[in-house]
C-alpha cells in the first residue's frame, strides 16, 4: 500500500479489484472493455487462459497453483461478473477501469474483499500478458 504525505497527513492509497454490483442489467457494455478478459456473462463457466497469453499454471492471488486452462464455476449466475484473479483495475492499461467508466448504471465498483496494491495489480499484468 503506497502511502504519500502532505503536512502532517499520511493519505494512503488503497486499490481494489472491481466487481459488479447486482444493480446490473446485463447490458454487457463492460465486457470487451476488461483488456485482461476478466469478465464474463452470468453463469459461465472461466479460465485464466482466457483472453490472456497464460500456458501451463498460474498462481492465483491466494497462493493455489492451477492449470491455466481448467474451467472455474461462475460467481454469479444472476449478473455479469469479474473474476479477481484476472482483473488489474486496467493498471498499465488505462487511466481508471474501463468497466466502471463505461457501465451506464455505475455498478461495477471496488471490491472491499480484494484490496491490491498497484505493484500487485502491475505483477498480475505482467503474469496475465506474457
Amino acid at each position: 500500500m503506497g502511502a504519500r504525505k502532505y503536512a502532517s497527513v499520511v493519505i494512503l492509497q488503497h486499490i481494489m479489484a472491481i466487481i459488479i454490483t447486482d444493480e446490473c442489467i446485463n447490458c454487457g457494455a463492460c465486457e470487451p472493455e476488461c483488456p485482461n478478459n476478466a469478465i464474463y456473462e452470468a453463469g459461465l463457466e472461466w479460465t485464466i487462459s482466457q483472453g490472456t497469453g497464460v500456458k501451463g499454471s498460474f498462481t492465483m492471488a491466494d497462493g493455489r497453483i492451477v492449470d491455466a486452462n481448467e474451467k472455474f464455476a461462475p460467481i454469479s449466475s444472476e449478473v455479469y461478473f469479474i473474476v479477481p484473479d484476472k482483473c488489474t483495475e486496467c493498471t498499465g492499461f488505462h487511466e481508471e477501469p474501463q468497466c466502471a467508466a463505461v457501465c451506464p448504471v455505475d455498478c461495477c465498483v471496488p471490491d472491499p474483499d480484494h484490496v491490491e496494491s498497484k505493484e500487485v495489480l502491475l505483477d498480475r499484468k505482467e503474469r496475465l500478458h506474457l
